[in-house]
């Protein structure tokens, strides 16, 4: 069969966006692993599917590249957003996307009839344990000592309906990521693997970061990375909470407001191109 698809991208996060209101994508895990490849297909950081809810404006299933699928995804949320607005003609600032980390709120910046950046409601940080999920004890987990291979790191875990394990240091870019990555990523303290943040502080509620992706490896962006990393800098006093903290990504910047209440993350929206592929 053929299929009409559409690339977006969040900061560079990109993926493959199919629309599933009316039909159903078979096998979307095979598809995401072919379809991902850079070289032999499209090329992307995972798939998305687009479809019906009975709870909210639609439902969000993302796959990452290796094919598993993944329970939420910050700037894939954001390009949802826009695909519901744009595509399915869904013509309200305020939307609401169903994900298997729950119901999100998006608020839509539009210019000239165009979705151009959004502001997601994430949720509360996610602290305890047994919720991110990981294998420590007590909560929050705030400058824990890890051992990784050989070496020792300070970790900050929390979930933002993804596990991310967060670290603060020098410039992430001097980092062996393609080496480092996996170890952290298939590490036994965190048995569903975990999405793994190098972090820098520029100044205070300014940071820099580089991403390792359970499932996809080094991307150029991630929304509930930014947002882990944000609320860990809170933790770590190097932000303040209630301030509007600019996390600099590979792609682009985002916006993080981190408060008691939730996580706001803003950030861009943008279509690429469109086009049809078989399936």
């Amino acid at each position: 069969m053929n299929k009409t698809f559409y690339k977006l991208h969040g900061i560079g996060n990109d993926y493959i966006y199919f629309d599933c209101f009316e039909e159903e994508l078979p096998d979307p895990e095979k598809a995401a692993i072919k379809l991902s490849d850079r070289h032999f297909s499209i090329g992307g950081d995972g798939i998305i599917l687009v479809c019906k809810s009975d709870v909210a404006d639609g439902k969000m299933r993302m796959f990452n590249a290796d094919g598993s699928e993944g329970k939420m995804c910050g700037n894939g949320i954001r390009c949802v957003g826009k695909f519901l607005y744009e595509i399915k003609g869904i013509r309200r600032e305020v939307l609401t996307v169903e994900t298997l980390a729950g119901v999100k709120t998006l608020r839509l910046k539009i210019e000239n009839g165009r979705v151009v950046s959004v502001t997601v409601d994430m949720g509360k940080a996610i602290f305890a344990p047994e919720r991110i999920p990981a294998k420590f004890v007590g909560a929050p987990i705030v400058d824990h000592p890890l051992m990784v291979g050989e070496e020792t790191y300070r970790v900050t875990a929390i979930s933002m309906g993804n596990p991310h394990c967060v670290l603060f240091g020098g410039d992430p870019y001097e980092i062996e990521l393609e080496k480092i990555g996996p170890k952290f990523e298939t590490h036994p303290a965190f048995p569903e693997r975990v999405n793994t943040e190098f972090v820098q502080v520029l100044q205070r509620n300014e940071l820099k970061m580089r991403v390792w992706e359970r499932g996809s490896g080094e991307t150029w962006a991630c929304g509930t990375g930014a947002c882990a990393v944000a609320v860990a800098a809170v933790l770590n006093g190097y932000a303040d909470k209630g301030a509007d903290i600019t996390v600099h990504l590979r792609g682009g910047d985002l916006i993080i407001h981190y408060t008691d209440e939730c996580v706001l993350m803003t950030g861009p929206a943008e279509l690429a191109f469109t086009g049809t592929v078989e399936i």
